[in-house]
């Protein structure tokens, strides 16, 4: 099976950990706060709309900007803005955020309308205005996504419901208990978009899904269900359109220049309720888990709440967190404190205790080559490494430290325990500054 450089696409074999996967996401109550940070999506921040001491309600507009690569932000609660601070993400992101003290009555801004939707700008615009971004995790501007600049090429949309990183199952519940709302998605982006055929994406390790969207596509023309192998990183945008599609995404190239589009089931989804309602993106369903964690869940919790509070809901702390990541364990960001708050593109919350969080001791790379028969772009994990910790950036770009996405499959499969995903990320970022 080739792969973007002509051997195979390969990947790990993790541990699934599917702990919640028949736990139905609960809905917590509205906390005492919620900070709203203005940058949740890939691209530029938002401008803040509100000060200090204003009434907002739930679904208003309290951030938004001209930049091009980004989206509104919507306030999920119904209180009063406390305060406006300056904050770091757990990416070292910088932008404002608004605290705002909830009233805990949930009133709905009376601005909200059900857009109408009678074309593919239409379709756009009612995605920019719910400020909906790539809620499997990377953040991508949907609006963006769904208006190519090759729209007429474009013949194949990808619904991604492989959900391959460990312990996260809140995809895998939105496809058994909102399966109405991702069918709705799925009709108004095929009619608007003008695609031929819509492929569902689903690990084999859900066979209540596979079976359950099979049999709801069934009469649905052009929409089928494919079931893929469990294999991480099975859900990475290029990887998927392969295994789907047969569809190569080469290096510089867009999906869209391969004549596919890929969305996450619960942005299809979202979308489909925000058509419908007119509530834009204020709430998420995540998963809680970890062995420090009382209760695990899925839960729906509104945008902004913070850590402590989402892991309170689950009982608490059953002993110390000695490890807080947002996302999964492959390719989620550690966080150094409880007070950092839920945001759009964050599926997970899991909090790990001391025996998860054991970190063995780096060694002497011992040239085995394992990350590099893992990695699914066929790079050069243990020559990246060392062209990043020599500063070499000549040897950097040579080896195409930008193609990695960062999966964390090197890392894994390494005997030596090399920090190897960290190097990339850091090498990217030595790239960066030097303007290459």
């Amino acid at each position: 099976m080739p792969s973007l450089f002509g051997k195979s696409l390969s990947g790990v074999k993790v541990r699934h950990c599917k702990n919640t996967a028949d736990m139905p996401a609960v809905r917590m109550p509205i906390p005492d706060k919620v900070v709203i940070p203005m940058l949740q999506h890939m691209g530029a921040p938002c401008n803040l709309l509100v000060q200090v001491g204003e009434t907002v309600t739930v679904g208003q507009k309290i951030g938004d900007t001209d930049a091009f690569l980004s989206v509104p932000v919507h306030s999920s609660v119904s209180g009063t803005v406390s305060a406006v601070i300056d904050f770091v993400s757990a990416n070292g992101d910088k932008c404002k955020a608004a605290v705002i003290d909830t009233d805990k009555a949930q009133t709905p801004c009376p601005d909200l309308r059900a857009p109408v939707v009678q074309s593919h700008k239409d379709l756009v615009q009612a995605a920019r205005d719910c400020g909906l971004d790539g809620l499997g995790g990377a953040g991508f501007p949907t609006h963006i996504k769904l208006n190519p600049k090759n729209l007429a090429e474009v013949n194949t949309l990808v619904i991604n419901g492989a959900e391959c990183e460990p312990y996260i199952t809140c995809d895998t519940r939105l496809m058994l208990d909102r399966t109405d709302d991702l069918l709705a998605g799925i009709s108004v982006l095929q009619k608007y978009l003008g695609v031929e055929r819509v492929i569902i994406g689903i690990e084999d390790n859900k066979p209540q899904c596979i079976e359950k969207l099979t049999r709801a596509t069934a009469s649905m023309d052009g929409v089928s269900v494919r079931t893929l192998r469990s294999k991480y990183p099975q859900g990475a945008e290029k990887v998927l359109i392969y295994e789907t599609t047969g569809r190569v995404v080469a290096e510089g190239q867009l999906p869209a220049d391969q004549g596919v589009i890929v969305l996450n089931v619960a942005t299809t989804a979202k979308l489909a309720e925000y058509l419908r309602t007119g509530m834009p993106l204020v709430e998420k369903m995540l998963t809680v888990d970890g062995g420090a964690v009382t209760r695990p869940q899925n839960i729906i919790a509104p945008i902004g709440t913070e850590i402590r509070d989402l892991i309170a809901f689950c009982g608490g702390y059953k002993e110390p967190a000695k490890k807080l990541l947002m996302g999964g364990p492959m390719m989620g960001l550690v966080v150094v404190s409880d007070d950092y708050p839920l945001i759009k593109n964050n599926n997970a919350i899991l909090a790990f205790n001391q025996k998860e969080s054991v970190q063995e001791p780096e060694t002497a790379c011992i040239r085995c080559g394992r990350c590099v028969a893992a990695c699914p772009f066929d790079l050069m994990p243990l020559e990246l490494d060392a062209a990043y910790h020599a500063e070499d950036t000549h040897a950097l770009s040579l080896y195409k430290v930008n193609l990695c996405m960062e999966c964390g499959c090197c890392s894994y499969v390494c005997p030596a325990k090399r920090h190897l995903v960290m190097s990339n990320r850091l090498g990217k970022k030595l790239l960066k500054e030097k303007g290459i």
